[in-house]
Formats: C-alpha cells, sequence, structure tokens
C-alpha cells in the first residue's frame, strides 16, 4: 500500500476529536487552518467536511466556525469550477460521450441553473466536487453557480454547525435539534421533488 493510501485511509478515519486536537495544535495561525482546511476538502473530497465543519463550530464558536467554514468551502467550490472551466468543454464533451448518462446530467445542471445547484448543496452527502466539476464543464454562468452553491452550502454548514456546537448541552437545547430536523426534511422533500423532475 502506497503512503498516500495510507494518508487517504487515516484521514476517513479522522474522529472530531483528531481534528480538534489538531486545528487547536495550529492556535498560532488563529482561524486559518480552520478555513484553509474547509477549502482543502473541496480538492481531497474523501477529508471528512463535515467533521471538519463540527471541529470549527467547537473551536471557534458557532458563528465564526460557521462563517469561516462556509467561505473556505464557497471558496473551495468557485476554485475547482475554474479550474474545470479552464480545461475546456473537450473534456465535458468526453464524459459524455464515454458515459451516456452523464448528458442527462449535463442537460439538467444547464437548463435548471440555479434549483438543482442550490438544492444538491444543501445535502450534506452530495457528491459536491462531482457537481462543481461538472458545472464547470457546463455552460453555466459562473455567477449562477456560486450564489447557488453559497446558499445551498449556508444551509448546509449552518444545520451542521447548529446541531454540532456545544454537543454537550445538546439535549438541554432541543429547538436545536427541532429546528435541524426541520431543514432536513425540508430538503428531504426539495430532493424528491428535484428528483421526480428530473427523471420526468
Amino acid at each position: 500500500m502506497s503512503k498516500l493510501q495510507q494518508w487517504i485511509d487515516q484521514a476517513k478515519e479522522l474522529s472530531i476529536e483528531d481534528l480538534q486536537r489538531t486545528l487547536e495544535s495550529y492556535s498560532d495561525f488563529g482561524p486559518l487552518p480552520g478555513l484553509l482546511l474547509t477549502y482543502i476538502e473541496s480538492f481531497f473530497p474523501f477529508l471528512p467536511l463535515l467533521l471538519i465543519v463540527a471541529a470549527n463550530a467547537n473551536i471557534y464558536g458557532l458563528w465564526l466556525g460557521f462563517l469561516l467554514s462556509w467561505i473556505g468551502v464557497s471558496a473551495g467550490a468557485a476554485s475547482v469550477f475554474w479550474v474545470a472551466r479552464l480545461l475546456g468543454g473537450k473534456i465535458g464533451t468526453r464524459l459524455q460521450r464515454r458515459y451516456p448518462k452523464m448528458k442527462g446530467f449535463f442537460n439538467w445542471i444547464e437548463t435548471k441553473g440555479f434549483t438543482p445547484l442550490f438544492l444538491l448543496s444543501c445535502f450534506p452527502f452530495s457528491p459536491s466536487s462531482l457537481i462543481n466539476i461538472v458545472s464547470g464543464l457546463s455552460t453555466i454562468p459562473f455567477p449562477t453557480f456560486l450564489i447557488a452553491v453559497a446558499l445551498g452550502k449556508a444551509v448546509m454548514i449552518f444545520s451542521v454547525s447548529l446541531l454540532s456546537f456545544d454537543i454537550g448541552n445538546l439535549l438541554q437545547e432541543p429547538w436545536r435539534i427541532a429546528l435541524t430536523a426541520a431543514v432536513i426534511v425540508a430538503m428531504w422533500y426539495g430532493g424528491k421533488r428535484l428528483e421526480a423532475r428530473y427523471h420526468h
């Protein structure tokens, strides 16, 4: 097994305590490590984004932790988008030829634009890197992509931050659980509507 594979496996097995200790060990750099880690995750999707967001909320506080995670994730998505766009549409054409089902996904993103990008960005387990790459290879305007992804990621990151912040007192503040559950249900319903429209 290569060292790279070992590093990937170790990253996948990180716990929130491990991440918090790692981020706290770089406390001399202020909030920069928390921001950079969420940015880097956009290029290395095997990193546990949800745990990073939770660790940021617990180390830097709910609002600052949310802000750092949101800026890092949004900036990372924009960077991946532009890397894909600079590579050109030829790669997108090749992907569609090699994987015919990709053509439907490209058309869906290009014709519907804002709505699917926003809703997919709200889901914590959606393939963000793939969405960013496909968007970059498509003809969707960058402002549309950035606004949709930034707003969608804000919903997802705030939900995760709210639920994981000061988790020891979570049971004493049931409104946090109720609010997060409401957001998840709303996103699930929206996703079902989106899926039905896509298949139609």
